[in-house]
């Protein structure tokens, strides 16, 4: 089946915005201990330059933790441990073009930075920039994004980790 297939009709952007969610992605908040102090990783969009999080659809044969650690790595760079349970999700609308788009569902894995990368597929696509996570929660445009990350409390994540 070809992806076209799989993603719904398009609708202009103020319909999708209100439209609920067609398609669910995986979306990886990397996360670092920077002193006393919890930072995010954001990346740039591509096409806006909007700081986001590193996402992407899900992988044919891949868990959700492993998928959003495939993206991490192909967006940012990021080679870490991600937790087997989501903290949440998020929905936003994922344009076609400058009128159009569909709405999504992006499910959040926490992925706790080890190493980054200088070398990643997408290196000359994207900015990565660590934030505090206050600040990281006022960089992003989604409002149910900006909670997730404020709300974030590393030594509330489950235990279990791929």
């Amino acid at each position: 089946m070809s992806f076209e297939k799989k993603i719904p009709e398009v609708m202009p952007l103020a319909t999708a915005a209100v439209t609920d969610p067609v398609c669910c992605q995986i979306a990886g908040l990397c996360w670092r201990q920077s002193g006393k102090e919890i930072e995010v990783l954001l990346i740039t969009s591509r096409d806006t330059g909007r700081w986001v999080l590193p996402k992407g659809w899900p992988i044919k044969g891949l868990s959700g933790p492993q998928s959003a650690l495939r993206e991490a790595y192909e967006e940012a760079g990021v080679e870490g441990v991600a937790t087997n349970r989501p903290i949440g999700a998020y929905p936003y609308v994922k344009t076609v073009d400058a009128q159009n788009g569909f709405p999504c569902e992006v499910t959040v894995f926490p992925i706790e930075v080890k190493h980054l990368a200088s070398r990643f597929p997408e290196a000359s696509q994207r900015q990565r920039k660590w934030f505090p996570l206050a600040k990281a929660a006022k960089k992003v445009d989604e409002a149910e994004l900006s909670a997730l990350i404020r709300g974030f409390d590393p030594d509330r994540i489950a235990a279990t980790r791929d």
